[in-house]
């Protein structure tokens, strides 16, 4: 299941930012495709990452249940704004803000999920 969580996330910043790239050359009708895509992708990504927060409650007496909390909601909130960052630049709007707390979130999801909790592979 991690597997599959971690290929649907580099599947989605993949697709993110190919959307991205269309949507600053205007190629909003090409863009739509990968954003479509994008948006199946969340899906994956929500469940199997619900899966795993789940793994972290069935532990009984599991340290790392809070650590593992803060890593859902910093990677809804990735995903949240990387809907809004696409959506903003469909509309040729400014989304400065959603990409400094993109960032900053993405920051924390990948400290807590390959470095801090159990399940993840870093020293």
């Amino acid at each position: 299941m991690i597997l599959t969580h971690i290929i649907g996330w580099g599947l989605g910043l993949l697709l993110f930012f190919f959307a991205l790239v269309l949507y600053s050359e205007k190629k909003v009708k090409k863009a739509t495709i990968p954003h479509m895509i994008l948006r199946l992708d969340y899906l994956l990504i929500l469940y199997t990452g619900f899966v795993l927060l789940w793994r972290y409650f069935d532990e009984s007496g599991s340290s790392f249940t809070v650590q593992a909390v803060i890593k859902g909601i910093a990677g809804l909130i990735v995903i949240v704004c990387m809907e809004m960052i696409l959506v903003k630049m469909k509309k040729e709007k400014s989304a400065k803000a959603w990409w400094i707390i993109f960032f900053i979130a993405l920051v924390i999801t990948l400290l807590l999920g390959f470095g801090i909790l159990p399940m993840g592979f870093l020293p």
